[in-house]
């Protein structure tokens, strides 16, 4: 087990369907995760990268599990932070599961050790950005603090 954790749930009025793509296609990752995209080719064992708007690599890793519109799990490390690259990898789970009307997402983040700066900065994150999903999911519209990259970050 992790010696660090964040774990994230929330009910999203939408389809395990409509959920998965909002995870992970580019056009709408950038309009509820601060303008960021992801690339992958979504398979196990493929490599995963996290783009900021400027073109650095935010975070990269792979693609450990994945079962369209249920679980994907991604070995996931910070590389524009040092003292968080530092930390190595950390593992990144997002589970749904249909719940009526909504699916109940679930986004586990953990890593190998204790006190993780890491970990720390995902519990600060994930919240908004899973509000700002939420938002947009249901309104058509994200939250406007999370459509745009952080300036001087």
């Amino acid at each position: 087990m992790a010696s660090s954790r964040f774990v994230y749930v929330t009910y999203i009025r939408t389809t395990p369907e409509k959920l998965w793509q909002a995870l992970i296609e580019p056009e709408i990752t950038k309009q509820c995760w601060c303008g960021t995209w992801q690339e992958c080719e979504w398979k196990a064992g493929a490599s995963w990268r996290l783009m900021i708007p400027d073109g650095r690599v935010g975070d990269s890793g792979e693609v450990l599990e994945i079962e369209p519109h249920r679980r994907l799990v991604l070995k996931w490390r910070n590389e524009f932070i040092p003292e968080l690259r530092a930390e190595g990898y950390s593992r990144m789970t997002y589970e749904l599961e249909p719940r009526g009307k909504s699916v109940k997402l679930t986004v586990i983040h953990e890593i190998d050790k204790t006190d993780s700066k890491l970990i720390e900065g995902v519990s600060n994150g994930w919240p908004s950005i899973l509000a700002s999903l939420k938002s947009l999911l249901e309104t058509g519209e994200s939250l406007e603090e999370t459509r745009t990259w952080p300036k001087g970050f």
